[in-house]
């Protein structure tokens, strides 16, 4: 897996973030690995290009890829298609994606939601990871099953349930 900031200001914001960015995404992939068929027989490193970026840089990427001008918290691009890493062999890398943060929208709803930034980002490289292996949240029965897996990943890595007791799909911004 690939970190790397194009936001000096993650440093400052989340001094652990080499730490709990990686350790979030490997637990994601942990989990929900079987459902991704680029995975299907992969014996090789599994990659993943994690960027931290700014509100700026993904409005603009929200903008060219999902016709939606304005930031959002995180996007995930998927890499390989499963007919494409099936040629590949058992060995070979397979890049399954990236995925990319935005700081002033990622703090900003920290705030909004009374949870810490080092929660909150744990919680979206998770839900993008899911994303990436083919994870979504098109349908109540699909969020439904995504949240669950949500949370018990992250349960493992002691962040508390993101969503609570009152929680409504719906309600989120981007949910569908």
């Amino acid at each position: 897996m690939s970190l790397r900031s194009e936001n000096r200001a993650w440093v400052t914001a989340l001094p652990d973030l080499r730490l709990l960015v990686p350790r979030a995404a490997k637990a994601a992939l942990h989990a929900g690995r079987q459902r991704c068929p680029a995975l299907d027989g992969a014996l090789g490193p599994v990659e993943i290009d994690l960027c931290l970026s700014s509100d700026e840089a993904v409005q603009q990427l929200n903008r060219d890829w999902r016709g939606k001008d304005k930031p959002t918290n995180v996007l995930s691009f998927p890499g390989l298609e499963g007919g494409i890493a099936a040629s590949l062999p058992a060995e070979a890398p397979r890049p399954l994606g990236d995925i990319v943060l935005a700081l002033e929208t990622c703090q900003r709803e920290a705030v909004e939601q009374d949870k810490s930034l080092a929660h909150h980002v744990q919680h979206l490289v998770v839900h993008g990871v899911l994303h990436l292996l083919g994870y979504d949240h098109e349908s109540d029965a699909e969020a439904k099953a995504m949240e669950a897996l949500e949370v018990s990943v992250l349960a493992g890595l002691g962040v508390p349930d993101p969503y609570g007791p009152d929680h409504d799909p719906a309600e989120e911004e981007g949910a569908r």
